[in-house]
């Protein structure tokens, strides 16, 4: 698919590229050769122009064409004069009286000719085409060679920029493959618990107590998958970047708010959470996502920190913005892990799969904080964790 975008690319560029030189030089050769016309015919008409002395031998001033004129005096007899010599001035001259145009093209001559006809005399004018069609082919010659070498350097061109315009796509279609591949992997395991125990369940094999016991288990896993497929769809919200319902959200009251529900969760396993927010700190920003954003932090902290340990949530200002921090103690993020961490489905502890952690939470994080305008990143030093949020307030 990724190729055939490529070469779809390369392809569009190519026949615009060249219908565009086509069209360009085009316009240049035929202004030219209108141009190269218009100036003929100028010189055919000023060498009908140069009076007539009467010795019959009076020739125009030299032009830079090959022109020559024909003078048919009253006697019949007929005066060649000019920039050329001829032995047929008179099949020639017949030929432009022939033609019963003003002037025009003796294609049979490969002349160009311009007739004036007195009372005392006609005349005819000439120029050779062969110098006017000399020019036409070098310049088409050298619009053809200018047109291959550009041809050839924007088909390079077009491959450069084909990689780098299609590469957002490959990433796009890459992680689109890997996002199905994890879904499938997280679905597949509580959906062959699921089966197995309503098997076990139908089974006559079993007593009433153990049949409970498949039950719950079965009820356990569905929570599970209910539980992905709500952060599935909380993380196919959140990259929608809507922010339609922005208004001014007092982010130091919701941080110190959504510190207290999580309190408790920490107590129960042997944590102190600390919470420390700047008053006066407001943001312009969706209410309901950034509590979302705060939860995710504090759950994340909850999960992964060590039993025993403070964990501290942190709202400071800083210049024309503030910085929201999560800190807590646990294992040492590698320098590799924190440089995937908030991708979907990656969990740096892969143990920690079935603790309803589905490795979308921080993803969910970084596409909210990406809708409001700012960063979200990870530090890890000596055995603390930190989560550091970045926004702009207003």
């Amino acid at each position: 698919m990724i190729k055939k975008l490529k070469f779809k690319f390369v392809l569009i560029n190519m026949v615009i590229v060249a219908v565009m030189l086509a069209a360009v030089f085009g316009l240049i050769i035929f202004f030219t050769a209108s141009a190269a016309e218009k100036d003929c015919f100028s010189q055919l008409r000023a060498a009908l122009a140069v009076p007539f002395h009467g010795d019959l031998r009076a020739e125009p001033p030299a032009f830079p064409y090959s022109v020559f004129v024909i003078r048919e005096t009253p006697r019949g007899e007929l005066i060649v004069s000019g920039n050329s010599e001829i032995g047929n001035a008179a099949e020639i001259f017949a030929a432009a009286l022939a033609s019963h145009r003003r002037d025009g093209v003796l294609k049979e001559y490969n002349l160009r000719f311009c007739l004036s006809e007195g009372p005392m005399e006609r005349a005819a004018s000439f120029s050779d085409l062969s110098w006017e069609q000399a020019m036409l082919f070098r310049l088409v010659r050298t619009c053809v060679f200018i047109a291959f070498l550009a041809l050839g350097a924007f088909f390079g061109i077009s491959l450069i920029l084909a990689r780098l315009t299609v590469k957002p796509a490959e990433r796009a279609w890459e992680e689109q493959k890997r996002f199905a591949a994890d879904a499938s992997h997280e679905l597949k395991t509580p959906l062959t618990v699921i089966i197995t125990n309503g098997e076990l369940i139908k089974s006559n094999k079993y007593g009433e107590e153990k049949r409970t016991r498949f039950a719950e288990s079965i009820l356990v896993m569905a929570e599970q998958m209910r539980g992905l497929i709500e952060s599935l769809l909380e993380l196919a919200r959140s990259e929608e970047g809507k922010e339609t319902a922005f208004e001014r959200v007092d982010l130091s009251r919701l941080i110190s708010d959504s510190a207290l529900p999580f309190e408790p969760l920490y107590f129960e396993k042997g944590l102190t959470l600390r919470c420390e927010a700047e008053e006066g700190i407001s943001v312009r920003g969706d209410k309901r996502q950034l509590l979302r954003l705060a939860d995710i932090l504090l759950d994340n902290a909850l999960k992964y920190s060590h039993p025993g340990t403070e964990a501290a949530l942190c709202l400071r200002r800083r210049g024309n913005g503030c910085v929201l921090s999560m800190e807590s103690h646990g294992d040492a993020i590698s320098k590799e892990d924190l440089k995937n961490i908030f991708k979907r489905f990656y969990r740096a502890d892969k143990a920690r799969s079935m603790n309803k952690s589905y490795g979308l939470g921080l993803s969910i994080a970084e596409n909210i904080v990406k809708a409001h305008g700012g960063r979200i990143y990870a530090e890890s030093e000596g055995g603390v964790n930190r989560f550091k949020v970045k926004l702009n307030i207003c």
